[in-house]
């Protein structure tokens, strides 16, 4: 008989899955980094930097306040144990799991081998990319763009180097030996990866396995969809194989979701046998559009009740939440979003919006959410946190952070603010 689950019991699931039941540390260490990691599998990358870049806050989620140098140091030092790969998009990924995605990079190499594309047409310069790097060890692109035998490209507005070197990455000839500020540094595969791991062979199903298996225990429980989207695997039919090999084996269960459905007909959703049902989630957390938790669209509808889409893209007098505008988990609830910005030449953090999301209890939530702005402003390096007019929870959350000892608080005004 299939086990049927409340909604609430889904998100517990899922929140425990992705580490939020753990009180966060009085002290952050590189091993809460790697525990988090162990959880997450993957810390997808991002540049935007409007408060702080993506990759540095599922820590800060999870943990609280850090040293931002501690994740450059655990992830861009020479002796990481991660790299990085497109394993989502752009992700950190334990250094040891290089073999699981060769199957990806193969699929690159397979999709650019016509006669027409991009690699065909320049490989010149790809083979020129190369003998640097196996001569000079890893660099920047801008220490090689100076002498390349290039013509520019349009791609990004970025010159055939650049683009050789993403190339190369997609297809495992290349990786990242680390990056110095946001920048990356490019090397051959086997002078950043250790010949044990480079040698490795998974073929691809049981690879496809693997990552379905590591999916279904990052996300506690999830539908088919949530489990392809969790490593970007398009291929649905071999996820679905995968699906059924880990049913045979125990390590998924099936069960039922109330209310996960679609057309009126409820979706299939399987439960990791680790996977916990904690009676309570107490966490309260700014959320990174790219964590896990809310990454997939749809997941994130169905789970948070949370119909989210990024609005950088958006023209600024048609955004209706603001530029980056983060998700608030409290307790099992996406409560809020807020639009956060660091105004690092008057110390401020700046909540440019806010708003109450359909779960929201805002007697409840706003002082939770409150303190959690407090602590960013203070991991950040902040002194200030400034709260615009514009939103549904703004004059609820500046009145909860001027009731909280010692924060400075004030208002600012917001272009998109009603003129009175």
């Amino acid at each position: 008989m299939t086990d049927t689950l409340s909604s609430a019991q889904a998100r517990r699931i899922a929140l425990a899955a992705q580490g939020f039941t753990r009180a966060r540390p009085s002290s952050v260490t590189a091993r809460h980094v790697h525990r988090v990691m162990d959880r997450l599998g993957v810390l997808q990358i991002d540049s935007v930097n409007v408060f702080a870049r993506s990759h540095y806050l599922p820590l800060f989620s999870r943990l609280g306040s850090y040293d931002p140098a501690l994740l450059d140091r655990v992830f861009h030092s020479r002796t990481t144990h991660y790299v990085e790969y497109m394993a989502h998009e752009a992700t950190f990924i334990p250094i040891e799991d290089w073999p699981l995605w060769r199957f990806r990079m193969d699929d690159f190499r397979a999709r650019w081998a016509g006669p027409d594309s991009w690699m065909s047409s320049n490989a010149r310069t790809l083979r020129w990319v190369k003998d640097e790097l196996r001569e000079r060890g890893p660099l920047r692109p801008a220490d090689l763009r100076a002498d390349a035998p290039r013509e520019r490209g349009t791609w990004w507005d970025w010159d055939d180097v650049k683009l050789a070197l993403e190339h190369l990455w997609r297809t495992g000839d290349v990786a990242i030996s680390g990056r110095k500020g946001f920048e990356r540094s490019y090397a051959l595969a086997e002078q950043v990866i250790p010949e044990a791991v480079l040698s490795q062979q998974v073929p691809r199903d049981e690879a496809i396995r693997e990552l379905t298996r590591r999916a279904a225990r990052s996300s506690g429980v999830a539908t088919q969809s949530d489990l392809a989207d969790y490593h970007r695997i398009r291929d649905r039919a071999a996820v679905s194989q995968s699906i059924s090999d880990l049913v045979d084996t125990g390590e998924l269960l099936p069960v039922a979701v109330q209310g996960w459905e679609r057309g009126g007909r409820p979706l299939p959703v399987w439960r990791h046998r680790e996977a916990v049902l904690p009676r309570r989630v107490d966490a309260a957390a700014l959320l990174t559009p790219f964590d896990p938790v809310v990454w997939f669209r749809d997941r994130a509808l169905r789970a948070f009740d949370l119909d989210y889409r990024i609005e950088i893209y958006v023209p600024a007098e048609k955004r209706r939440y603001g530029y980056y505008s983060l998700p608030v988990l409290v307790g099992d609830r996406i409560v809020a979003r807020v639009d956060l910005k660091a105004d690092r030449s008057t110390s401020t953090l700046q909540v440019q919006s806010a708003w109450w999301e359909p779960q929201a209890r805002p007697f409840d939530d706003v002082e939770r959410i409150a303190q959690e702005l407090v602590l960013a402003a203070s991991w950040q390096g902040l002194e200030h946190v400034s709260v615009s007019g514009w939103g549904t929870a703004s004059d609820e959350l500046h009145s909860a952070l001027s009731g909280l000892a010692g924060a400075s608080v004030s208002r600012h005004v917001h272009a998109r603010e009603p003129v009175a």
